[in-house]
């Protein structure tokens, strides 16, 4: 069998390999997505395949769709040749359930796939011809929260961000001065109105990924590319939206032991592939069953029937509540905790870790103990329910080939809001957060980590992460097992209001964290003790 649009045909074939397969017309909804595109997605990767793409599938089986996705990668274009074009733009969705059940199902819902790039240029000539379209409801992207960040912890432009200022819309690199051009040439070509939305996993996603827009045509006006009329055109939320949302499906990365059972099913060419950025993708996609996806109603073009699908849609105050909810309490910063003790304790897998006695009760009084006393309720959704589903459920899942590596990537941009927030709400209502045990215990963990030396010693790879040579500088004279080569270089970490929201030292944590460090840095197994002592 061939993930392709002929392959499909052997209906049988796919029926005994226990795969649901498109009952819509697939030539049909492509040839009607490009005629009149409705929705433009950035970030081709995992998440949006299965999820975001999931969704409009959905929507197109039900009835309330006539049109699909069209899919614009400006990162990874080795993404588009490797596991879309041979594939047709088809995605093999696998759903992981607890109990070893697994749901497979084809997705036919992303119509066109675009290398986005002005270099490229019948590629960005077919994204500015969509940006045209009166017919455009809304782009949306999963990027990564680094994705919008224009700035470094200094706050000075990135020097790529500074090329795209001084070279302007028609030769922007970046998604976000691209997103900006695009925003001009639809300005150019009828004021069209269109919602602007972030699905990435990150607080107050839509203000960011507004802010990121408006710096970029600020300076473009500066330099004289862009008028004062196109920067009204894209503050005025009537006609240029920026909708809050919250996103939450643990999607690892494609497991190759999955890749072989879907060969030994029959279908053909499954492997995994590793892009040229570090991305790992599939022809299928693997993630778990628990999916939410909640959207701020504001959409000045109109929008597709989301909430038939399983979608939220409700106002931004609820949103930035669910997602404070989950970002800040219920799953992220219990992910990040398993993430850098994992990586320490030689764990390659989430799963794996909540049976470990330590790392599970360091979670539970992260959420529990310390998160639920302050957390904000968003009342469409139960926090207490959620973060026992979390614990229960979705964490422990051992079919979920989710590893401490994956989620370790980009910690210095997510710290901050993961468990920084929780560290205000304690500073807001003690007048400081030394109540706090476990979070500190994470932080110590993470600042541990960034060593690249693991709890017997041995040096492992650290994961991507914007400001890794930055932190890794800052800590290149501390040696393990050397106690004493600690003098005080996490201070200027630690006090660093950019990465953590706050001085934690001010916070009342930073002598704390300081001290934990030390525990750990100790010799062979000094990171476990210091987990025993400290949970006992």
């Amino acid at each position: 069998m061939k993930l392709t649009i002929e392959g499909l045909k052997d209906k049988e074939s796919w029926k005994k390999a226990g795969v649901s397969l498109p009952t819509y017309n697939i030539e049909e909804i492509r040839s009607e997505t490009k005629k009149n595109p409705a929705w433009v997605h950035f970030g081709a990767g995992n998440i949006f395949r299965i999820f975001i793409g999931g969704i409009a599938d959905s929507l197109i089986e039900k009835g309330f769709s006539k049109t699909g996705i069209t899919c614009a990668e400006g990162f990874s274009f080795d993404m588009i040749d490797e596991i879309y074009e041979p594939y047709e733009n088809l995605v093999l969705g696998v759903t992981l359930k607890p109990d070893g059940n697994v749901d497979k199902r084809v997705i036919a819902s992303l119509a066109e796939a675009i290398r986005s790039s002005p270099v490229r240029e019948k590629d960005w000539n077919r994204m500015k011809e969509i940006f045209s379209s009166k017919s455009l409801q809304l782009v949306s992207f999963t990027i990564t929260e680094k994705g919008y960040a224009l700035k470094n912890s200094s706050g000075d432009f990135f020097p790529y961000i500074n090329s795209d200022i001084e070279k302007g819309p028609d030769r922007a690199t970046s998604v976000m001065a691209q997103i900006t051009s695009l925003l001009l040439t639809r300005f150019k070509n009828g004021m069209f109105p269109i919602a602007v939305v972030s699905m990435d996993n990150c607080s107050h996603n839509g203000e960011k990924l507004k802010n990121s827009v408006v710096t970029m045509a600020s300076e473009w006006l500066k330099k004289g590319f862009v008028t004062k009329e196109f920067v009204d055109y894209i503050l005025d939320e009537k006609r240029v939206s920026f909708p809050w949302t919250m996103i939450d499906k643990i999607t690892p990365r494609p497991s190759m032991e999955i890749g072989n059972e879907l060969e030994s099913l029959g279908i053909e060419k499954m492997k995994p592939f590793v892009t040229e950025k570090k991305t790992y993708i599939a022809p299928f996609v693997n993630a778990e069953g628990p999916q939410y996806l909640v959207v701020e109603d504001n959409f000045p073009n109109g929008r597709p029937s989301l909430e038939k699908a399983g979608v939220y849609m409700t106002d931004r105050d609820t949103v930035n509540n669910v997602e404070r909810m989950k970002v800040t309490t219920c799953l992220n910063p219990l992910h990040t905790a398993l993430a850098v003790y994992g990586c320490l304790l030689g764990y390659n897998l989430i799963a794996d870790e909540m049976k470990d006695s330590e790392l599970c009760e360091l979670v539970k009084r992260i959420g529990l103990k310390e998160g639920l006393p302050v957390v904000t309720d968003p009342k469409i959704i139960s926090p207490k329910d959620f973060l026992n589903e979390v614990l229960s459920v979705r964490l422990p899942n051992p079919f979920l080939p989710d590893t401490p590596q994956r989620i370790a990537c980009d910690t210095s941009q997510k710290v901050g809001i993961r468990f920084g927030q929780t560290i205000k709400s304690y500073v807001e209502k003690y007048g400081e957060a030394s109540k706090l045990d476990a979070i500190p215990l994470a932080i110590a963990g993470w600042c541990r980590y960034l060593l690249g030396v693991d709890d017997k010693g041995k040096t492992f790879e650290l994961s991507p992460d914007p400001m890794l040579d930055e932190l890794k500088a800052l800590l290149s004279d501390i040696e393990w097992n050397k106690k004493e080569s600690y003098k005080g270089q996490l201070k200027p970490l630690l006090s660093n209001a950019n990465i953590f929201g706050s001085d934690l030292y001010k916070a009342g944590l930073g002598k704390k964290i300081e001290s934990l460090f030390v525990e750990e840095l100790a010799g062979s197994s000094a990171v476990r003790e210091t987990l025993r002592r400290h949970l006992s």
